[in-house]
């Protein structure tokens, strides 16, 4: 059996409405484990010092209290099922580049994900003995519904476009690979990493 076999198991995939969270189900098909998509836009046109504490708070709550709700569930499940004699299990969070560096007017966002970041590594440490991998994606510009105002932006483009190495936006459907990947027991071995699918722009 290939080491890429997903069939047989059994995927959560939140968020896969639409964007990236659609591109990853439609890749997964049935895999055992949880693929967590939650979270809300980023961005805004409020500097730091104006933004409200209930922004904050909403930002928090919907993109890492969302997270945590789904892995801790996700989480007992897994254990329980190692305990049983079927160890495995994966957690991906989907985090963001803004964990990697400074984005004006975000800064709630970023908050969001490098707390999703911090996460995913203590998981991967406390959830190993049970055969639970955790790791994050890190999408750079993606073509989706929560980005298509600033894909119609000439002046975002203009800025954008020159720092992205395939000089190209990504689409949903170039985060189906690594999924499959990340759910599979081809990185049974692979855990606690920030996977950056970007197309070179963080490097470049």
């Amino acid at each position: 059996m290939s080491i890429f076999d997903l069939s047989g198991r059994v995927a959560v995939v939140t968020g896969g409405n639409g964007g990236i969270g659609l591109g990853i189900a439609q890749a997964l098909g049935r895999v055992d484990g949880c693929f967590a998509n939650a979270g809300i836009g980023g961005g805004g046109r409020h500097a730091f010092i104006d933004r409200t504490e209930e922004d904050w708070r909403k930002m928090f709550a919907t993109n890492l209290d969302g997270v945590f709700h789904v892995f801790q569930a996700a989480a007992r499940h897994m254990t329980e099922r190692a305990e049983n004699g079927d160890a495995f299990g994966r957690l991906v969070a989907t985090s963001s580049m803004a964990s990697l560096f400074g984005t004006a007017r975000n800064e709630h966002y970023a908050a969001t994900k490098s707390a999703i970041n911090a996460l995913v590594r203590a998981l991967a440490v406390e959830l190993a003995r049970y055969g639970v991998t955790a790791n994050a994606i890190l999408p750079g510009w993606i073509k989706s519904d929560m980005t298509e105002g600033l894909m119609a932006n000439d002046k975002f483009v203009g800025n954008v476009m020159p720092r992205i190495p395939m000089r190209r936006f990504g689409e949903p459907s170039d985060f189906g690979g690594i999924a499959v990947y990340l759910m599979s027991k081809a990185s049974s071995y692979h855990t606690a990493d920030m996977v950056v699918i970007d197309g070179g722009y963080t490097v470049f």
